[in-house]
């Protein structure tokens, strides 16, 4: 150990070293051993993240201690604090700087059958911030300078002079993480980034789960909006000055940054709209317009948003061909044995959700895409719901078509894009004419640009395709696995909760799942649930979420829909439940 210095004050390299290995370690477990044994572990994948115990990260020096009750008659007063439900809800951690499982080791968020011990954890930092074992661990700091000196940094690649909790400008090759990962998820951190969940909605901080909806922006994105009306704006392609360099630059900038997140092979292959129902609305009136005749067949799944059924229905009246559907089983699981039976020789296309908006099912995109290929049709695959959630490979995935849309993915409204396979957009009709489209226009003859030119008539959405670029920069930063596997967790944790609550009917119980946690509840409207979570400052959506058919599969018009992001938390689901365990309390009453 170094020595202290002559007024008393520890050596500032040892505070460093210390705070980073404290920061570094397991959530809740502020001793240097812990830290040390996870600096050695082996890279942590999803699969081995349930593996965990609290046996495996050592136990905290710091005691946390619970209220002995929690008022459910206000269930966001005492939230974030740790707390007890007062006996209707099972014991959550939110706020007490521990996941799930290192509270509950036997909790099973899953499901799973009995005897699996697999338990669930957010896998990555707590969710609240470290004060009291930080206090801790600095009023210990005389008595750990006593001990032995141990190696300046267990973790690889950390700078010399940097408090990782300060200062996350260098990237470390952590094991533990995937690849060379920046500091880990630190759910603090990235609420911050969002301003809008500072905001308070009927005297209570705003908790937001409406994401399937829309997300809300990071002040990255906002920003980047701003700076280009106050330093970019001009029109694009067509002019010599400086301003309209800068505009051309941005915007193509950003579709190559959907190029690459989308790993197409070419700039060429992405278009922008106004988001997922403008593309399909863009496929079904060029290539549908194009290509599909009577006695020709497409196919839907029963999963279907409205936007991926009512083009071609209005495309299917003019043109004479036939609509079929795949039906789902009692989860929301596509059945393939019944979409097999659908594909012959009369399928021209296929055209399907990455992820259900009502049910967060996960289709089983690859196999679907396979099969009708093989019946040589072509595919669209609609990724509103899925980009935001998981990584979209459209090279490994192979669609012919993939469309989402900005705002699903904390980018602005107004802007989205589609992506098609080059050789076959350049052989669509234009499904909008005007400028910009064009080579060459004669009264006689118009000669069109290739794509993406020729599908972009007038001028375009500009700032807001910048913006979407910023967007797709913020959650490349923290990675897509990671926010999957956040998410995943999260979603576990939720649906335990949710399905302890009486009366509570979850519609869509898929195994494969995205961040959607639909149900109705016994003995009240959705509005009525709806409105009463939204006076404790919860917003979730309520009605038939524009996919009128599938809730109709079961039985239901409507439903109350919480759904996530990266930016929830532990605390925000248990505000969630607290609200439903009081309207059940209630009724009984």
């Amino acid at each position: 150990m170094n020595d202290l210095h002559q007024d008393n004050l520890p050596d500032v390299r040892e505070l460093e070293r210390l705070a980073n290995q404290y920061f570094k370690a397991t959530p809740g477990d502020p001793s240097v051993e812990s830290a040390q044994r996870f600096a050695q572990a082996n890279p942590v994948a999803e699969s081995q993240v349930s593996d965990f115990s609290p046996a495996d990260v050592g136990a905290s020096n710091t005691q946390i201690n619970h209220p002995e009750s929690f008022d459910i008659k206000d269930p966001q007063t005492s939230l974030p604090d740790p707390h007890f439900y007062n006996g209707e809800i099972p014991k959550s951690v939110a706020g007490s700087g521990r996941s799930p499982s290192l509270q509950n080791p036997s909790g099973n968020y899953s499901a799973e059958p009995a005897g699996n011990k697999s338990s669930h954890r957010l896998p990555f930092q707590s969710e609240q911030p470290f004060e009291q074992e930080l206090n801790q661990v600095l009023r210990q700091i005389n008595s750990f300078m006593a001990t032995p000196q141990l190696p300046v940094s267990p973790f690889p690649g950390m700078h010399p002079t940097s408090f990782y909790f300060l200062n996350d400008n260098t990237p470390s090759p952590v094991p533990g993480g995937i690849g060379m990962v920046r500091p880990p998820f630190d759910i603090n951190r990235v609420k911050g980034d969002f301003p809008i969940l500072k905001e308070r909605v009927n005297g209570k901080s705003l908790v937001w789960l409406d994401n399937a909806a829309t997300t809300q922006k990071p002040k990255l994105v906002i920003d980047r909006i701003s700076e280009f009306y106050e330093h970019e704006n001009s029109n694009i392609h067509r002019a010599a000055h400086e301003l309209a360099a800068r505009a051309t630059d941005a915007f193509e900038g950003a579709r190559k940054k959907v190029q690459r997140f989308l790993n197409a092979g070419s700039p060429n292959e992405i278009i922008f709209v106004r988001g997922t129902t403008e593309g399909i609305n863009l496929v079904a009136q060029s290539w549908g317009d194009q290509n599909l005749n009577a006695g020709d067949e497409i196919i839907l799944s029963h999963l279907e948003h409205h936007a991926n059924i009512v083009p071609w229905q209005l495309l299917a009246e003019k043109k004479g061909f036939k609509i079929r559907v795949i039906p789902v089983d009692d989860d929301g699981q596509i059945r393939l044995d019944e979409y097999g039976k659908l594909l012959n020789s009369k399928t021209k296309l296929v055209s399907f959700t990455h992820v259900s908006n009502a049910l967060g099912t996960v289709t089983p995109a690859q196999t679907i895409i396979n099969m009708a290929h093989t019946a040589g049709a072509k595919v669209l695959l609609d990724g509103a719901q899925s980009v935001s959630h998981m990584r979209v490979d459209v090279q490994q995935l192979n669609p012919d078509f993939f469309v989402f849309s900005g705002h699903k993915i904390f980018g602005p409204t107004g802007i989205g894009a589609v992506y098609g396979k080059e050789e076959l957009l350049n052989q669509m009709q234009p499904w909008q004419g005007g400028g910009n489209m064009i080579k060459d226009v004669t009264f006689e003859h118009t000669e069109f640009h290739k794509a993406p030119g020729r599908f972009e008539a007038g001028t375009g959405n500009i700032a807001d395709a910048v913006g979407l670029g910023a967007a797709i920069d913020y959650v490349s930063r923290i990675g897509m696995e990671l926010i999957n596997q956040y998410e995943h967790a999260l979603l576990l944790y939720g649906t335990h909760l949710l399905r302890q609550v009486p009366g509570l009917r979850l519609i869509g119980t898929a195994p494969d799942k995205a961040s959607v946690m639909s149900f109705v509840l016994d003995g009240y409207t959705n509005d009525e649930v709806g409105q009463a979570l939204n006076k404790e400052g919860i917003a979730v959506r309520t009605g038939h979420h524009c996919a009128q058919p599938i809730l109709r599969r079961f039985g239901v018009e409507s439903t109350v829909r919480p759904s996530l992001a990266f930016y929830n938390t532990c605390a925000d689901v248990d505000a969630l439940v607290a609200v439903l365990h009081k309207l059940r309390s209630a009724k009984r009453r």
